[in-house]
């Protein structure tokens, strides 16, 4: 069973098209982030902001991508070779709007 990951960061992610879409995350989902770079699975990422608040739009969007996806976890070398790279859906409604009110009050986007 994969572990809670609380999120606390805000990143860019630079598609290999060169668009970009902004993105909730944490330390640890920054590293697979800077692996599918390298890996050529994404163009680039950066971090714009670090230790975000905890309001309950932030918990309403982490609960969501924790119930919904598997977060990757670099346990063993094949996971350091071979990261997976999966842009995370932000459904119209509840989750959305909590993702756009946490870009605003970290006066993103």
């Amino acid at each position: 069973m994969a572990q809670y990951e609380q999120l606390d960061l805000i990143e860019e992610v630079t598609r290999n098209d060169g668009s970009k879409y902004y993105e909730i995350s944490n330390i640890d989902q920054n590293g697979i982030a800077e692996l599918a770079a390298d890996n050529g699975l994404i163009k680039e990422v950066k971090i714009l902001q670090v230790n975000i608040a905890r309001t309950k739009p932030l918990i309403t969007y982490e609960k969501y991508i924790n119930e919904n996806y598997d977060l990757q976890t670099l346990l063993n070398e094949d996971d350091w070779k071979n990261p997976k790279w999966t842009e995370w859906d932000k459904p119209k409604g509840k989750i959305l709007d909590a993702f756009n009110m946490v870009l605003k009050a970290n006066h993103i986007g």
